[in-house]
């Protein structure tokens, strides 16, 4: 009896694959096994790069909240301690904002903690 290969599933899988790999360089684009690992190489660069997405994020906040405080004479730790000691329960990321687009009421929070 002659062997059963299911090559309708095997190409659709091989074609899923291409099809996503698409506009990448060279042989990584239309070669089987080398764009099958660029593929899936791909997926672990997403999983670690979801993770350092919050890291590289949560260091811009950090960087925008000491450059608006030294504008107002005091460093990031100085205002951050001053904010937990005062009791002002506001993340990095809200502070931040107001930082950068409500320079007036980030003020009136390092007046309320000096």
């Amino acid at each position: 009896m002659p062997r059963s290969v299911n090559h309708v599933a095997s190409r659709a899988k091989r074609k899923r694959i291409l099809k996503l790999t698409r506009g990448y360089f060279g042989a990584r684009k239309n070669v089987w096994t080398v764009a099958k690992n660029t593929w899936e190489k791909g997926l672990t660069y997403a999983y670690r790069d979801r993770r350092n997405k919050k890291r590289n994020f949560r260091a811009l906040w950090i960087q925008r909240i000491n450059a608006a405080a030294r504008m107002e004479g005091m460093s990031y730790s100085q205002l951050m301690g001053a904010l937990h000691k005062a009791g002002i329960e506001i993340n990095r990321k809200v502070l931040a904002d107001l930082a950068l687009n409500n320079p007036e009421a980030f003020k009136a929070i390092v007046a309320k903690v000096k």
